[in-house]
């Protein structure tokens, strides 16, 4: 993406009533988000692996830039459990648990049926419940509770069966 792209990009976004985009082609990735507090997290996330994320500061909304680069990883470093994932249909806030005083609907170890609730992800204030599309034991949570997911993002892992 040139420079001038993102300038307009950036100027349309300011203009407009969203609060945050997130673009991602490939090992690039932009993201604008126009709160104080997403920009000072954005600033602490910053690690040696990845570009420093620069700030801009059009009139009194904040938006961060940021690049990074994706590397590859080792079978040692990152070890997986066999299973099938259960999926993010949506972007939104993963909630594991149906209230904030009931259990969580599914951990480690628990049996899920095809078609069983094992979160909802809220997404424009619509709670979505998230069903599994298989039968077995779920071998892996993928996600914390209240954590923004993406779309096809794998929330849960079940060993089928």
């Amino acid at each position: 993406m040139q420079q001038e792209e993102l300038k307009e990009l950036l100027s349309i976004f300011d203009q407009s009533t969203l609060t945050e985009f997130d673009l991602k082609d490939g090992s690039f990735e932009l993201y604008f988000n126009k709160t104080a507090a997403a920009r000072s997290q954005a600033n602490q996330t910053t690690t040696n692996d990845q570009p420093a994320a620069t700030t801009v500061e059009p009139g009194s909304t904040a938006q961060t830039v940021t690049q990074q680069t994706v590397q590859p990883t080792t079978e040692a470093q990152e070890k997986t459990v066999e299973g099938t994932n259960i999926v993010s249909p949506i972007v939104g806030v993963t909630y594991l648990r149906p209230s904030p005083e009931k259990p969580d609907f599914k951990k480690v170890g628990d049996h899920v049926e095809a078609g069983e609730v094992v979160c909802i992800v809220e997404a424009m204030k619509v709670m979505n419940e998230i069903t599994s599309e298989v039968s077995g034991e779920i071998v892996e949570v993928l996600v914390e509770n209240e954590q923004v997911v993406e779309f096809n993002q794998p929330l849960f892992r079940v060993k089928e069966g």
